[in-house]
């Protein structure tokens, strides 16, 4: 029968070094790093400790992963404001920095287009004959996205 592999004993410093290159390699939130932490052996005082490091240095910034975090999941997934907003909550940013990555969409004029888009093409697929249920259904799909369910339906009622 397999034995369950022991942790090996990790340094505070060599932590501190695998926790740097662990944000060097993409942005994270306090919560990611406290976990990979904790995954590392690292716990109370000195993970804090650690933390406090990895913010000082400046390899650490919820505001500027909000930010990012915000930016990708928009441009990439086409994901909306309310979708963005609800995960940045789970992964426990402040109110502050999911006002700042708010502003990231917000400066982007292709939040109305790219919703459009999504629209277009989910009403090209949806196979559906009867012009409200499809509607539903498009508008649904752009809801879950997490667009606002105001402006969805106004875009529905225009494009469908």
């Amino acid at each position: 029968m397999d034995e369950p592999k022991k942790k090996k004993w990790i340094s505070r410093d060599d932590a501190l070094v695998k926790l740097q290159w662990y944000c060097v390699y993409q942005d994270r939130c306090h919560q990611e790093v406290r976990e990979k932490g904790r995954d590392l052996g690292i716990y109370g005082h000195d993970l804090e400790e650690i933390i406090t490091d990895l913010i000082s240095e400046n390899f650490l910034n919820e505001e500027r992963f909000a930010r990012s975090y915000a930016r990708g999941k928009f441009r990439i997934k086409k994901w909306g404001r309310d979708r963005i907003r609800r995960e940045l909550r789970q992964r426990n940013i402040s109110d502050y920095c999911i006002r700042k990555a708010m502003e990231e969409i917000d400066a982007l004029d292709t939040y109305h287009d790219t919703l459009l888009e999504l629209i277009r093409k989910k009403a090209d697929r949806t196979r559906e004959t009867n012009l409200f249920k499809k509607r539903a259904k498009v508008a649904q799909y752009a809801i879950r996205k997490g667009y606002e369910k105001d402006l969805v339906w106004e875009v529905v009622k225009s494009e469908i």
